[in-house]
């Protein structure tokens, strides 16, 4: 079953058209990785498949369940706003930014949406909680404050408080681009263990040896539209759209 199928979707901001006919279909256990320059729509298209921006047209499937779909209009409908948060929340997102909570510590912003949204109480939801700061190399820190945290340490705490939630889908937008590079590393590292679990992620990223590494299938977008789509061999040794050989080379690949 697909995890993710999104057919024909666009997007406009005023007279900008980010998105223009985007399909993007993600089976379940696969990891694609979307690569392209800075204003192709990447990030949009992350967004628009949680419900963070709402698509103009276009239909959008998660694990099977409709998000939204064209009317005879050509316009999308979205579900009912009580099937939206129940859709949405199969994806957990980390961002470019870290977006913890600071008056909180690396223990409670992880299990603070599980409180608050599936209602658990601590003890049901921290031995979880510390499996997942384990597994992104953090329970030393859970009683830290982000303050206290370098850039790549707040950003695993993010994966973690993300992967709290139980979400079946993983979406990364460019998850390491506000880190040094040294820091870099770790991020990846704990992304790297997630893939070994065959959780479904698409990552948004500009880290080519990464996505050619970890990725099973790699998209690279410009302009709003996808140019190219395959495996990340073909895609990084054999790339046949003139754009996307531009894009590789200036990259360095």
């Amino acid at each position: 079953m697909n995890m993710i199928n999104a057919r024909d979707l666009y997007k406009d901001f005023g007279k900008l058209a980010v998105l223009r006919g985007v399909s993007l279909e993600v089976g379940q256990g696969e990891v694609v990785a979307v690569i392209g320059p800075s204003g192709s729509g990447k990030s949009t298209l992350l967004r628009c498949l949680n419900r963070l921006e709402s698509i103009d047209r276009g239909t959008i499937e998660i694990a099977g369940e409709t998000l939204a779909a064209s009317g005879s209009a050509g316009q999308s409908h979205y579900a009912a706003d009580a099937d939206i948060r129940r859709i949405c929340r199969k994806m957990g997102m980390v961002f470019q930014q870290f977006n913890l909570f600071p008056h909180l510590t690396v223990l409670e912003n992880v299990i603070e949406a599980p409180l608050t949204v599936k209602g658990l109480k601590p003890e049901q939801i921290i031995p979880a909680a510390k499996e997942l700061l384990c597994k992104v190399g953090l329970w030393d820190k859970r009683d830290s404050y982000p303050s206290r945290l370098s850039g790549g340490q707040k950003q695993r705490v993010a994966i973690a408080r993300a992967l709290a939630m139980q979400p079946a889908i993983m979406l990364f937008d460019e998850p390491t681009s506000a880190l040094d590079p040294e820091l870099t590393g770790e991020v990846l590292r704990a992304m790297r263990q997630l893939a070994r679990e065959h959780m479904t992620m698409v990552i948004v990223t500009h880290e080519m040896a990464f996505a050619r590494e970890v990725a099973q299938r790699v998209v690279f977008m410009d302009r709003g539209e996808i140019i190219e789509a395959g495996l990340p061999e073909d895609i990084f040794s054999r790339p046949a759209h003139p754009r996307t050989q531009a894009f590789l080379a200036y990259q360095g690949v």
